[in-house]
């Protein structure tokens, strides 16, 4: 099989842009937070399977072109990127090891080749769910993960998916970090960029 046989029922991109929050304007650059989804037909649903490596190469393949559709859809630069995480939904018929091995092996580098940088580890979050189930993707700051301003998550969610025997992936970008941090911690401004943690 080829990454390019997997079935791509549909992209489902939602871009964010926060203008208030509490009642108090945001300062500066508008915050954007992207989560960029595919929804593909699993094709290991309904079988047990002991070699995912399939689904790890198409990760690894679909990481990048999701990436420039957020980027797109944000009015985003790579290099404007400041946080990430990562999430699948398996449908019913699948098993949660199939979303790790969408995620895990092979999607963190070109996932971090697509935005510059990104020295700290993807969070993520995986479940098995029915059509319209939600997940929350948390987030990190891509460069130094303990930036306490960057602790956040972005939920995703689409109606009719997955069906049964489908996955949805998604990624999730940001610009930002919260509006209005006030809760202490490392900032971007302190942080040294060294090891992907401070």
């Amino acid at each position: 099989m080829d990454v390019k046989d997997i079935k791509i029922r549909k992209f489902y991109t939602n871009v964010e842009e926060i203008n208030s929050d509490g009642g108090k304007e945001i300062e500066g650059n508008q915050h954007k937070r992207v989560a960029i989804c595919a929804v593909i037909e699993n094709p290991f649903a309904g079988k047990y399977v002991d070699d995912l490596e399939f689904l790890s190469d198409w990760g690894a393949y679909i990481a990048p072109i999701m990436v420039e559709k957020g980027l797109a859809a944000a009015g985003l630069k790579p290099e404007e990127v400041e946080s990430y995480g990562k999430g699948a939904i398996v449908g019913a018929n699948g098993e949660l090891e199939h979303a790790a091995a969408i995620m895990h092996p092979k999607l963190g580098k070109p996932f971090r080749q697509a935005i510059v940088r990104g020295l700290a580890l993807i969070p993520s979050n995986k479940k098995v769910g029915t059509m319209g189930t939600s997940l929350d993707i948390g987030l990190n700051h891509k460069d130094a993960a303990f930036i306490r301003t960057h602790f956040d998550s972005m939920e995703i969610r689409i109606p009719d998916a997955p069906m049964a025997n489908e996955i949805v992936l998604g990624l999730v970008i940001t610009n930002c970090g919260r509006p209005h941090p006030r809760v202490g911690g490392l900032t971007i401004e302190t942080a040294k960029f060294e090891d992907g943690l401070r």
